[in-house]
């Protein structure tokens, strides 16, 4: 998706991506990737996501990056968190305890900026991503982690004709092409949502999975 689009998205409020609570998927899985307590942990594309505050409230230290500055202004007012915020290498970085948070271009972040990080939870960037756009972004993320760091990769699955994206459809062969020059990879979890998710029934969607996997850089 090209920039503008998610700055128009968050601007005229069109945020039905966003989660009222914290992702079911995340709370029942994140467990199997058994990060010790204090972990650093990064969210590409993490919008305002109230996984955010969950990782935190787990004990491990969050790191986000997201292209609207709008979204991350929210995340804070939103749920009442003081932040501290800088400028750093073309990017507004607002942090707080057990938070930090880049506003900007995801491809621009580098590995010196970042830091390290021992994981990575991607529910919504790579199912945000036109399909020119996801090995690039694939590539980019391997870049920023290094050999062991692992992934809890959340993606949907449903008839990409029946309606266009984002989010967008992605099945598990495409997510072998994209991860397995990278990573090591394990399906963990795969449900049937269509009944559950009156949004996508609405948008034409006739089938709706949503699948769960575990990632590990080689």
């Amino acid at each position: 998706m090209r920039p503008e689009f998610w700055h128009d998205r968050w601007r005229s409020g069109q945020t039905g991506f966003h989660q009222s609570s914290p992702d079911r998927n995340l709370q029942r899985h994140w467990p199997d990737l058994g990060l010790g307590s204090g972990s650093r942990v990064f969210v590409p594309l993490c919008g305002k996501s109230l996984d955010l505050i969950w990782l935190r409230d787990q004990g491990y230290a969050v790191a986000g990056v997201e292209l609207s500055d709008i979204a991350v202004q929210a995340f804070f007012m939103e749920n009442g968190i003081p932040a501290r915020r800088r400028v750093v290498d073309g990017f507004d970085i607002h942090e707080s305890p057990g938070l930090q948070l880049f506003s900007g271009d995801f491809f621009v972040l580098t590995r010196a900026l970042l830091g390290p990080v021992a994981a990575v939870y991607d529910r919504a960037a790579l199912i945000s991503w036109t399909r020119e756009m996801r090995a690039p972004y694939v590539e980019h993320l391997a870049a920023l982690t290094d050999r062991r760091t692992q992934t809890l990769l959340v993606t949907l699955e449903y008839p990409q004709a029946q309606m266009p994206g984002p989010p967008f459809s992605i099945d598990s062969g495409e997510v072998k092409s994209l991860y397995s020059p990278y990573y090591s990879i394990d399906e963990l979890d795969r449900r049937d949502i269509l009944a559950s998710d009156p949004r996508m029934r609405a948008r034409g969607a006739t089938e709706l999975y949503e699948v769960c996997y575990r990632l590990t850089r080689l």
